[in-house]
């Protein structure tokens, strides 16, 4: 006797809400029966996040899934990309194998930027053979996004070989091209590449829709881009999908694309098209092997109070009901653990500038944006150095080499508002080296030093502060129970915002500091990175 759900059924593909039970079968839908009773639940497909760093979470894999479908998540769409650029192959595999251990369905993609540039030191490179390695394997399902848009438009060679190998064994191509438009980005397509979720504006959305991309709306913890993009939800929904893209363990605990989805339906985009994007899309795009509440299909599903709460009664995936009114049912596993940290401790000498007649080039941090701005500033020096200038906002900030003992770069930054203190992190994107900012030479290196001391993690320390979330596995991921590691996470930034830090979420966007790829101006471990015209700068004018 198979299980029976029932309540008012939502049919995504023929936009048509009737009510009736479904059937349950060895993990399949084996049959849908209508009828004219009146219910006050609603059974809808689950959700699938279209793009998202698992590590982004600091979580597991496994650890991922028992939280996620608390909030009726039943698939992600990800690329391993942070972890590959720390520990390459071995990463991926570590990933794919963690997450075999849950009922979950992950749907991982092929890195295709590792590292994301030569303008930064990663741990590991994933080349031509790597890639086809992992195309190769019927649990690849994409070329993750290809970040190097440049060496796509100029048709770089080790570029093409990849998107080339993503093509013969005909598997989509994910794209990452902030602000791009206009005739590049017509080239950009013509290569094969199929979506993006770096639009930060409209009518760069609406452009990408008109070459024939996939936007994919991110509303994540460190970009937020919902509210400039839900239009096109509108205007063009079988071209959208949502995504997060990464997701802090504190902003998971509170809700993931259930989030996103309720904020779209209280702005009055209609449900039917909310859960399109939602499930149906993504579905179809990267062509997965999640149910959409058919006969013969695999039973994923959520059933819910209605279609404007959205409010999670129970998840479904495969038929196992793997969550129910907050409670997650999928085992916690323990992990095993691998790293790559291989630098000894620092001096406060090491993180001296010294003064010049010159103005300084200065990043411009934008609260909840991945982009930053650039200024030229005076610097504040003192005794023939260059020092934070807290008074103006102008801190120190500097990127440690993680895996060989080099010199830190150095240089400054505004609209962190540190008073005091100094806070570290070794999840930096993309190659996770050490990044500070802080307000004197000996608080940053007290800081660059405990995580070493951990082999990883998030840290602030100040007067009277000294806090430190690990993260043993590659020096981004936790070890312990989603749970613990969320709480962790709120102390920890509630200790930043202690410090002076006026960001809503200063360890994301920390984070974001040290990636090339995206302008204006960055830092990596090889100095200040102007990302606009893709080339160092000296920090001085």
């Amino acid at each position: 006797m198979g299980i029976e759900i029932k309540g008012n059924i939502v049919d995504v593909i023929n936009k048509r809400i009737y009510s009736g039970k479904i059937i349950i079968d060895n993990g399949q839908i084996s049959n849908i029966i209508e009828d004219s009773k009146e219910y006050k639940n609603y059974i809808i497909p689950g959700f699938i996040d279209s793009h998202i760093h698992i590590e982004s979470s600091m979580l597991t894999p496994s650890e991922f899934a028992r939280i996620a479908v608390i909030h009726g998540t039943v698939a992600i769409v990800t690329d391993p990309h942070e972890i590959a650029n720390i520990l390459g192959i071995d990463g991926v595999y570590y990933m794919l194998n963690n997450a075999s251990k849950v009922p979950f369905k992950f749907y991982f993609g092929a890195p295709s930027c590792v590292p994301a540039s030569p303008f930064e030191t990663s741990g590991a490179k994933l080349d031509q053979k790597d890639v086809e390695q992992l195309l190769k394997n019927d649990n690849i399902k994409f070329l993750a996004e290809m970040m190097n848009y440049p060496g796509v438009i100029n048709k770089n060679p080790e570029i093409m070989d990849k998107i080339n190998l993503a093509k013969k064994y005909s598997k989509p191509i994910d794209g990452h091209a902030p602000g791009l438009i206009g005739e590049e980005l017509n080239n950009y397509v013509k290569c094969g590449i199929t979506t993006d979720h770096e639009c930060f504006s409209l009518e760069e959305g609406r452009e990408k829709i008109k070459s024939g991309m996939k936007v994919l709306i991110r509303e994540g913890t460190g970009a937020r881009n919902f509210d400039d993009l839900q239009t096109l939800m509108e205007e063009n929904i079988d071209s959208c999908m949502l995504c997060s893209d990464d997701k802090h363990p504190n902003d998971l605990v509170k809700g993931h694309i259930n989030l996103i989805a309720k904020k779209a339906i209280k702005n009055g985009i209609n449900p039917m098209k909310v859960l399109r994007a939602a499930s149906l899309n993504p579905i179809v795009h990267y062509n997965l092997d999640v149910g959409l509440i058919r006969i013969g299909d695999p039973a994923d599903f959520n059933v819910v109070d209605n279609l404007n709460k959205l409010n999670i009664l129970k998840t479904f995936i495969n038929g196992i009901e793997v969550a129910r009114n907050g409670t997650s049912f999928i085992p916690s596993i323990k992990p095993e653990i691998k790293n790559n940290f291989n630098i000894d401790f620092k001096k406060p000498s090491d993180f001296i500038v010294k003064s010049t007649d010159n103005k300084i080039n200065v990043i411009v941090a934008i609260d909840g944006q991945l982009i930053t701005e650039k200024s030229i500033e005076n610097p504040l020096a003192s005794n023939g150095e260059i020092i934070s200038d807290v008074n103006r906002d102008i801190l120190k900030i500097s990127v440690i080499n993680r895996y060989k003992n080099y010199k830190p770069s150095v240089g400054f930054i505004k609209n962190f508002g540190l008073k005091k203190g100094a806070i570290a992190s070794s999840v930096a994107h993309d190659s996770h080296n050490i990044i500070a900012i802080g307000v004197s030479d000996n608080e940053i290196c007290q800081a660059v030093n405990l995580l070493i001391e951990n082999k990883g993690g998030l840290c602030a320390v100040g007067p009277g502060k000294k806090i430190i979330l690990p993260l043993p596995i590659a020096g981004i991921i936790s070890d312990r129970k989603y749970d613990w590691v969320a709480k962790k996470y709120d102390e920890i930034e509630e200790a930043a915002k202690f410090l002076g830090s006026k960001l809503k979420a200063p360890f994301m966007t920390l984070s974001f500091m040290a990636l090339p790829v995206i302008p204006k101006l960055k830092i990596t471990d090889k100095g200040l990175f102007d990302s606009e015209n893709f080339k160092f700068i000296n920090l001085f004018t």
